[in-house]
């Protein structure tokens, strides 16, 4: 179908206009400013969507999730995290490999991109999990074909975790493509572990959700991102450092050279510029995650570093459980992570309030410039039409009873919102409309001009 939005509020590239844009074939065919005669448009136009009032930003790109699938679909799965996506002005996502069974070969990343040729609504791509043994197939990834490669310098996930460092340096000498890395000292967080157990045999801390920043510190997450950045320099690597989380780890990134010109550069999320430790007390292990929430003046920090350009990009690291999994009674047994791909455009407008251009920088035209993804993350014409119509005015109480992903809760849950997604257009198709979902059309393998 071919679409014409208009009177829109064209949010895109540092400004704010009102303009209309004709929807055609996928594609954006024309965008009109207000005051302009528009020019002829080629074919019928189907649907008329008047905007007056809404903003219309590019689709989020959002570089991180864990989608659960294969494996872990019990919790989560390709169809409705992606719905979950749409729902909250997600285009496309990149797809973490810490599945069962793990994504570390690329037959079982085909595997991947096959389930969701069947089954997303949004566009996608998948990450192939670097291990200690299997840099073979880590040479054969087709960079043009797949977004990245995910390193874990941390145990978050496992048998995932990558220590040795022969292991490290051909992967950041040998890789074909960026490398997304977790940082988070293994043996630093061990360490934490045993004395917070021998603590609490002693009644002199209790080992519920507030404990996580101090086993998780901010120590282990600087001494692995500082040797990542460290190894990414010597070997000339293309370091992506995820869910930067602490004030002392951005003085491993620069803001004083443009995007498309640095080669290591930095991510955080909505839960650690919203959240802070003191949130521990009335969320408890709902938003434990890793790396942890952590102090008020890491957060202070990081949202300054949003502003000044040393984080590039915000990802959500979208990573569900079930509750039962979450809100155990013991730490060690309660699941890191929770869904936040549906709420983390209302989030990051009540982090930015007065700041629409600067959230779609960090959240539409960022990733698409730091992965070099082909023709989305800006409203131009002939690029793909990954569009999201958005009320800021649609006030409202985020609650888990509307929450789209499987696991069917939010941490998100009683905030305050003033910010709702009203469309949301995935290759010029329209598959959310004011509640609605429209499934008749999927998603497609992103592409990227490497």
């Amino acid at each position: 179908m071919n679409y014409y939005i208009k009177n829109a509020t064209l949010v895109n590239e540092g400004q704010t206009f009102v303009a209309s844009v004709f929807v055609s074939e996928g594609k954006i065919e024309k965008i009109v400013r207000e005051g302009q005669a528009p020019e002829p448009v080629e074919g019928p136009v189907d649907q008329v969507i008047d905007a007056t009032g809404k903003y219309l930003i590019p689709g989020i790109i959002d570089e991180h999730v864990h989608f659960r699938e294969p494996g872990l679909t019990h919790k989560a799965d390709i169809y409705t995290e992606s719905r979950a996506a749409v729902a909250g002005g997600v285009t496309s996502f990149m797809d973490m490999p810490n599945t069962n069974p793990q994504t570390t070969t690329q037959a079982l990343l085909q595997q991947k991109f096959d389930l969701a040729a069947e089954k997303s609504l949004a566009n996608y791509s998948f990450y192939l999990g670097a291990t200690n043994d299997n840099l073979a197939e880590v040479v054969k990834t087709d960079p043009r074909k797949v977004c990245g490669i995910k390193l874990f310098m941390g145990s978050s996930t496992g048998n995932m975790l990558v220590d040795k460092n022969e292991t490290l340096v051909r992967l950041f000498r040998e890789s074909p493509c960026l490398v997304a890395v977790h940082c988070e000292d293994e043996q630093t967080i061990h360490e934490n572990t045993v004395c917070s157990k021998d603590l609490a045999s002693k009644g002199e801390v209790i080992l519920d959700a507030s404990i996580h920043p101090f086993i998780r510190t901010t120590e282990a997450c600087y001494k692995s991102s500082s040797k990542a950045v460290d190894m990414a320099e010597k070997f000339g690597a293309r370091l992506h450092v995820l869910h930067i989380s602490t004030q002392k780890e951005l003085s491993l990134f620069r803001n004083d050279i443009p995007l498309a010109e640095k080669r290591i550069t930095a991510e955080t999320c909505p839960h650690y510029l919203w959240f802070d430790a003191h949130d521990y007390e009335a969320k408890s292990f709902a938003i434990k995650c890793n790396p942890a929430i952590k102090s008020h003046r890491d957060r202070e920090a990081l949202l300054q570093a949003i502003r000044n350009g040393q984080i590039d990009t915000i990802g959500t690291d979208h990573a569900p459980h079930l509750l039962e999994e979450k809100m155990t009674d013991d730490y060690f047994t309660s699941k890191s992570g929770f869904p936040s791909i549906q709420h983390s455009l209302q989030v990051m407008a009540n982090v930015l309030p007065d700041d629409l251009p600067l959230l779609v920088q960090l959240m539409c035209h960022n990733p698409a410039i730091l992965y070099q993804v082909d023709r989305r993350g800006f409203i131009r014409e002939g690029y793909h039409a990954d569009l999201a119509l958005v009320d800021m005015n649609g006030d409202h109480v985020i609650s888990g009873k509307e929450e789209y992903s499987k696991c069917g809760w939010t941490p998100y849950d009683g905030m305050e919102s003033h910010c709702r997604v009203t469309h949301t257009f995935v290759n010029g198709n329209l598959v959310f409309e004011n509640g609605m979902f429209h499934e008749e059309n999927k998603g497609e393998r992103l592409v990227f001009n490497r």
